[in-house]
């Protein structure tokens, strides 16, 4: 078993994942792509939990992506609605986790919204695992907004050409409230950051599996997190630098 694998004194805060796959998924059993967005739903519910039991500060999942608007218009509608049926507070209350929303959430459907801004209200005094949902998200979407807000109060006088850095930047990001992510876990095959959280992963070690989303379980998680912890991060730094500060 992974789990018994993981140092519980060395757990990333945040790990992100990106839950591809649903579609294959289905289409391998012979059944509609909705199918398998419904089982990729029902998967978060118990990798959320592994995540509380385990003690991961923050589990930010790629939900929906501002490309993904081009989808056809029922798989959109379907995603919708999959949506809000999973939106459940009865699950954030009783592992005592928090909610949040990154993205352009105001593309989204009015009921989607409100039930969104509910679950964040609810649960904003909870003291576990806060489930972070990246919804009609993209990096460059993100990007674009934290320059305009930075441009805006700089022609204020609020901030100086100088004094833009990148912790001015990082402020002005939708993730400004929870540390950068340690490590990033993409399901279904692919090996690619897709626009998510590129300025955020700078330094986020990747755990890439063929495994699809509904098939990736508590010990999926377990083994990417074993993995990372048998990784050396050395952020620009030699191995023998960090060797040595890990000494001290």
């Amino acid at each position: 078993m992974y789990r018994e694998q993981i140092d519980m004194n060395r757990l990333p805060h945040h790990v992100a994942i990106i839950m591809d796959g649903n579609g294959r998924w289905a289409q391998l059993r012979g059944e509609k792509r909705t199918v398998g967005h419904q089982e990729g739903a029902m998967r978060v519910h118990n990798i959320m939990e592994e995540a509380t039991r385990l003690g991961i500060d923050y589990l930010t999942l790629y939900t929906f992506s501002t490309e993904n608007w081009n989808r056809p218009e029922e798989e959109v509608s379907a995603l919708m609605a999959i949506l809000l049926q999973h939106l459940e507070q009865d699950l954030f209350m009783k592992n005592d986790a928090r909610f949040r929303v990154i993205g352009d959430v105001s593309r989204l459907p009015q009921t989607v919204q409100d039930a969104v801004n509910h679950l964040i209200d609810v649960t904003k005094d909870n003291k576990k695992t806060c489930l972070v949902l990246a919804l009609s998200y993209s990096s460059k979407w993100e990007i674009t907004q934290a320059i305009r807000k930075i441009a805006s109060e700089t022609l204020q006088g609020k901030i100086s050409l100088d004094g833009i850095t990148e912790q001015t930047v990082t402020e002005h990001l939708e993730t400004n409230f929870m540390p950068e992510p340690e490590l990033l876990i993409r399901t279904g095959g692919e090996q690619r950051l897709s626009n998510y959280l590129l300025w955020q992963c700078a330094y986020t070690e990747f755990y890439f599996t063929d495994t699809y989303w509904p098939d990736f379980d508590e010990e999926q998680l377990c083994k990417a997190i074993v993995d990372y912890q048998g990784r050396q991060r050395r952020f620009g730094k030699t191995g023998e630098q960090v060797k040595s500060e890990e000494g001290k």
